[in-house]
């Protein structure tokens, strides 16, 4: 998996207005579960990183787009929205419809660990979203919510700088695959 490169499309819709930002993610931690699955590429399959508390379950399919390389220096993170849990190493055709950008502090060390928004372009449910803006905003909170909890367990903590549409998407997934490849 780590000879993958991204797969990105950047399309005008018919308005001329309107971007479709598509990209491949993979799948590492299903909807639903309290095991975090890590892709581990030095022996090329999954790993359990951790299990979170009970009562704590990842809120949607959680991934990473190939051959990228975020500023916390792990494959560029998605959350993709889809109607039921996936498995992984499922490889998802997505439309990117946001980001929701955080910093994270450990060990006095502050750094970016900004999150893409996706959604499957198979879903039945999702599929019709565009923008960000589209999705309930109380299922947007308690997302970022579960980015905040998720790493206080680990003694990290984050702040959400804010939610960002699907240019800014794409933007952070250029710069991240852009820095794969300088590396």
């Amino acid at each position: 998996m780590s000879k993958m490169k991204p797969k990105i499309e950047v399309r005008t819709g018919n308005s001329g207005s309107q971007n479709s930002n598509r990209v491949e993610v993979i799948i590492e931690t299903p909807k639903g579960s309290r095991n975090k699955l890590k892709y581990d590429q030095a022996n090329r399959m999954f790993k359990l990183s951790k299990v979170m508390p009970e009562g704590m379950i990842f809120p949607y399919d959680f991934g990473f787009v190939p051959a990228t390389k975020a500023e916390d220096g792990d494959p560029l993170d998605v959350l993709v929205l889809t109607d039921e849990p996936l498995f992984p190493g499922c490889l998802v055709d997505c439309t990117l419809i946001g980001a929701i950008e955080a910093e994270q502090e450990e060990k006095g060390e502050k750094k970016r660990n900004d999150r893409l928004i996706a959604v499957a372009q198979q879903s039945l449910l999702y599929s019709e979203i565009k923008d960000i803006t589209e999705v309930n905003p109380t299922v947007l909170k308690q997302i970022e919510a579960f980015f905040v909890n998720y790493q206080k367990v680990r003694e990290i903590k984050v702040t959400i700088l804010g939610r960002r549409g699907p240019e800014r998407a794409i933007e952070i997934l250029r710069h991240a695959a852009t820095r794969r490849n300088a590396a």
